[in-house]
């Protein structure tokens, strides 16, 4: 394991950090990073798979009966084609939470069976707005541009109903200290659960269960990959990460969402879902580790892949590590790089506590 003063994400693994989050993962269609994620911790893993609707899978030790799973997902929220106009402008509906509201202005990328195709969300100018009536935008007035003059036009190009459309923006690095761009929810977390299978290759580390590195589908659709995987896996604990907001920034309020923020590290959630014992495991280890972490409470459910391991065959003792985010489900996601360093690393020392620990009896 790195020293905690030193960087644990290297040059190789930041450029495939920007390789998976420049490549679009739209919910459903998620194959293309996939394929991406698996070569890259292919290395670090004795076994894989893929399963029918394409969570992603490496294994460290597969023979083992205890298994354990880390486990992230891999969709990015998107758009589909809903309807073409005669005069060749698209209308859209959501494939997850895609924000309405950031739309008009936004350059995309049509996914056709003929190849990309080019447009934008187009927006009338400020000059002829009424501004005493002005309309915010909607999925009712919001539509896209790809320069053509009718729907035969559109349609020659590939384009039909159905098709899916993701945002153009690419990754960036913002002063030397948050990684910004979209999708960061959640493949910020399919490169944290692999840069913990390449500590653990690297370090010669031998666990004495299964570790089974997944990297699900579907969750901005209602958790479904993880409803799936956890079914064909049938895993004894999951540590699952995804990202939560950083409520320090303008607009956002406190009191319903919270006191968290980037560059203060992890944040552990107090939730049903939530096993009580392997919280205060991995609260431990971030003690011992002089890892910083935060804490979260959640209501009913984390909303989280979380929810879909822990209420699965018949119990999964579970628990949810977040990485604080800015502007989510926008273009410009931001974490801070510290942050997921810590994820990395709190990750990682939690596994090394299991390896003596197999007993997560509630009543103890």
């Amino acid at each position: 394991m790195a020293k905690k003063n030193n960087s644990i994400i290297t040059k190789n693994s930041l450029e495939f950090l920007k390789n998976y989050l420049n490549n679009p993962s739209p919910t459903g269609f998620e194959s293309e990073g996939q394929k991406l994620w698996l070569n890259y911790i292919k290395p670090y893993t004795d076994d894989y798979f893929v399963d029918t609707y394409g969570t992603a899978v490496g294994i460290i030790n597969p023979k083992a009966d205890y298994k354990v799973v880390i486990e992230a997902h891999a969709d990015e929220i998107s758009w589909f084609v809903n309807y073409i106009t005669p005069e060749g402008f698209i209308y859209v509906k959501r494939n997850g939470g895609s924000d309405h509201q950031i739309a008009p202005s936004k350059r995309v990328n049509i996914h056709t069976a003929k190849g990309v195709v080019k447009a934008v969300f187009g927006w009338p100018a400020i000059h002829v707005r009424d501004v005493q009536k002005e309309e915010a935008p909607t999925l009712k007035n919001i539509f896209l541009d790809c320069g053509c003059k009718s729907d035969k036009e559109v349609k020659a190009l590939g384009v039909h109903v159905g098709c899916v459309i993701t945002y153009e923006d690419e990754f960036i690095t913002l002063n030397d200290r948050y990684f910004v761009g979209r999708a960061l929810d959640n493949r910020i977390g399919g490169f944290m659960i692999a840069e913990v299978a390449r500590l653990l290759k690297e370090n010669k580390t031998k666990l004495p269960f299964g570790l089974y590195i997944t990297n699900s589908v579907q969750e901005e659709v209602g958790l479904r990959g993880a409803e799936m995987i956890t079914q064909k896996i049938k895993p004894n604990i999951a540590i699952v990460t995804d990202v939560c907001h950083d409520t320090h920034t303008p607009m956002m309020n406190k009191i319903p969402n919270g006191d968290t923020t980037c560059g203060a590290g992890p944040v552990l959630t107090y939730a049903p879902a939530v096993q009580n014992n392997l919280l205060k495991l991995i609260i431990a280890t971030a003690e011992k580790k002089k890892i910083p972490f935060q804490r979260l409470a959640a209501s009913r459910i984390t909303g989280t892949d979380t929810d879909a391991f822990a209420y699965s065959l018949g119990g999964v003792a579970s628990a949810l590590i977040s990485l604080p985010l800015r502007y989510m489900h926008t273009t410009v996601e931001m974490v801070q790089k510290n942050d997921v360093e810590n994820v990395i690393r709190l990750i990682y020392e939690s596994l090394m506590n299991i390896k003596n620990n197999h007993d997560f009896n509630y009543l103890k």
